[in-house]
């Protein structure tokens, strides 16, 4: 698989984050986590480091060295593996497994994302939850997802393939930059039957982290899937 967040993508990957609540997420992860915590692409640690700093045992696996590297310019004490999350595998069991802000989507294959979420099955425990944080697919060829006047979002959905292109146009250094990163885009139902091949079943869906009310005008959706 290729890096796309390598570099600069990497150095500024905090930074351009910055406006995205991280502590509603790490609430709601806390209860799940009292056997520990694995982050699929777990990048900068930018959810991992708050949810350890509560006590929580946390590891992780990402694809990037370099975003594991930012990471570690604030811990040494989150074990990571660094490989594709459909099939690293890290020592131990855990009471959560979790990936947030759409990285199921960098899993660019059917195939890929099944074996994502048999891989998270195979680390819980009995009881275990996996947890995913994703958007509900776009509904025209063509969405405009960020505006604003250092950033535009674009992405390119390709419906027969499910194959989604991010395009984003960045104003860095006075320089406008591109940056294309190919997804796969994926349904909720669609995601319900990985989890139910995986030996998992869909427990919890909601809007937002603060569990609102998943409904037909969601823009995305956190799903929790318990291991039987």
């Amino acid at each position: 698989m290729t890096d796309w967040f390598a570099g600069d993508v990497a150095e500024r990957y905090d930074e351009s984050t910055a406006g995205m609540p991280v502590e509603p997420v790490v609430d709601f992860l806390e209860p799940l986590a009292g056997g520990g915590a694995l982050e699929l692409a777990i990048g900068t640690g930018r959810v991992a480091v708050p949810l350890a700093e509560r006590g929580v045992r946390v590891a992780g696996i990402d694809l990037s060295p370099d975003m594991v590297a930012e990471l570690r310019k604030k811990t040494d004490e989150i074990p990571v593996a660094i490989g594709d999350m459909s099939t690293t595998r890290v020592e131990g069991t855990f009471s959560l497994v979790y990936t947030v802000f759409n990285s199921i989507n960098n899993v660019t294959s059917q195939d890929g994302q099944v074996d994502a979420f048999a891989n998270a099955a195979a680390h819980l425990g009995p009881g275990g939850c996996f947890v995913v944080e994703v958007g509900v697919p776009n509904t025209q060829r063509l969405e405009v997802f960020d505006l604003s006047d250092t950033h535009v979002g674009v992405d390119e959905l390709d419906f027969d393939t499910q194959r989604l292109v991010s395009h984003h146009f960045s104003l860095v250094d006075g320089e406008w930059r591109r940056r294309s990163v190919p997804f796969r885009s994926v349904s909720p139902a669609e995601l319900d039957l990985m989890a139910r091949l995986a030996g998992m079943e869909q427990r919890e869906r909601w809007a937002d982290w603060e569990r609102s009310p998943f409904t037909a005008e969601s823009t995305k959706h956190v799903s929790v899937w318990e291991k039987k």
